[in-house]
Parts: C-alpha cells; sequence; structure tokens
C-alpha cells in the first residue's frame, strides 16, 4: 500500500526541525521543498536528511553542477557553483531538492557523498568533468563524458561554444590526434523555398 505524501509545508517544517542548524534556508515554492546548506555543513546534512525519523531519504535520485556567473542577467553576486542534489524517500514518499554553494569561485570544492549513497558516483563524475567541481573524498574522480585529453569544463558559461582544442584520427600517424579548434564562426540564414501554387497562392 503506497504512503500518502504529506503536505509540503509539513515536510518543509519537518526539514527544519531535523536539521535544526545545519539549515541555512528550508524553502517551499511551487509545492517543492528546497533546502540551502552550508558547504561546511553539506556532508552532515545530508547524512541527517537520510537517517532522521521525519526524513528519511534512503535514494538520491539526481545530483548536478550549477553555474550561477550569468544568472539574473549580471544580478547574482553570490558564489559562483553550486551542487544541487534531489533527494527522494520511498518509505514516507517525499522529495527535497538540496542545494550547497561552493565556498570557493577558483577552486569549487565539495564534499563527496559517495559514502552515503554510491549513486552518487557517476553524478558526481559528471559534475566534476561538465563543472570542475572538485568531490572530496570521491574515490575514482576523473571524467565520464569528455574525452580523457578534453581541456576545460564544457557547462561552465564562460566556456567557448566550439571549444577550445579537436580530435581527430590521422591515418599516416596511425593515431587520434589533438589539434586547435579550426571551425570558423558563421550565421546560417535559412533559405525558404516554395512552390509557385503553395497553399493555393498564385
Amino acid at each position: 500500500m503506497t504512503k500518502h505524501a504529506i503536505a509540503p509545508e509539513v515536510l518543509r517544517d519537518n526539514i527544519s526541525n531535523a536539521l535544526g542548524e545545519l539549515a541555512q534556508h528550508v524553502d517551499l515554492a511551487r509545492g517543492e521543498v528546497t533546502l540551502t546548506v552550508s558547504p561546511a555543513q553539506y556532508h552532515d546534512a545530508m547524512r541527517r536528511l537520510r537517517d532522521a525519523a521525519d526524513c528519511r531519504f534512503e535514494q538520491l535520485i539526481d545530483l548536478c553542477g550549477v553555474d550561477y556567473s550569468t544568472y539574473g542577467d549580471g544580478r547574482w553576486d553570490g558564489p559562483r557553483y553550486a551542487v544541487v542534489a534531489h533527494l527522494l524517500s520511498v518509505s514516507l514518499n517525499q522529495r527535497v531538492r538540496v542545494r550547497v554553494f561552493c565556498a570557493a569561485d577558483d577552486f569549487p570544492v565539495i564534499r563527496s557523498v559517495t559514502d552515503l549513497w554510491s549513486g552518487a558516483d557517476w553524478f558526481e563524475r559528471e559534475a566534476f568533468d561538465l563543472y570542475g567541481v572538485v568531490f572530496e573524498g570521491h574515490a575514482d574522480l576523473r571524467r565520464i563524458l569528455t574525452d580523457y585529453g578534453f581541456i576545460g569544463h564544457p557547462f561552465r558559461k564562460d566556456f567557448p561554444l566550439s571549444g577550445h582544442v579537436e580530435m581527430r584520427y590521422d591515418a599516416d600517424r596511425q593515431r587520434v590526434i589533438y589539434e586547435p579548434v579550426t571551425i570558423e564562426p558563421r550565421e546560417i540564414t535559412p533559405r525558404v523555398i516554395r512552390e509557385d501554387n503553395y497553399g493555393g497562392l498564385h
């Protein structure tokens, strides 16, 4: 028998009570609860969300990086990088979003939660690969989507649209080589072709 989800207001209050000083903000908007924690308290807060009786978030269902550098059309003045996780409690039929900002913009580091949820492994590797967020304590933090020789982190807002290098197989050398990108930026204007009596028009 499926347990009915509790009201979002009750979930917000339960999380606030369970976390106490570990929570910076517990917000409710559009029927969803978003918890913001400090980087120093992140791991302890996540553990409490998993173990507290009124929380019991047994599953981490998503984790990603966010680059806030252009958020709000340049009006954002907070930290640049954040990690956002979504947790699910199967036993209590409830969800929560957890957001933590990295302390330093030049070298974003946050504690790994792979010891709490093993499923965080590939999510954290993806956030490292695409945003450059380093997850301290991750047992195998390496790229997962880009090539091993890839330079930079392609989801950062300042990463060039055409990238830095391109990879191709060189038949003469019989190996893969890396070269500077040779793509010339261009603007494509679509050409519209219509028949003389298109749509019954003459």
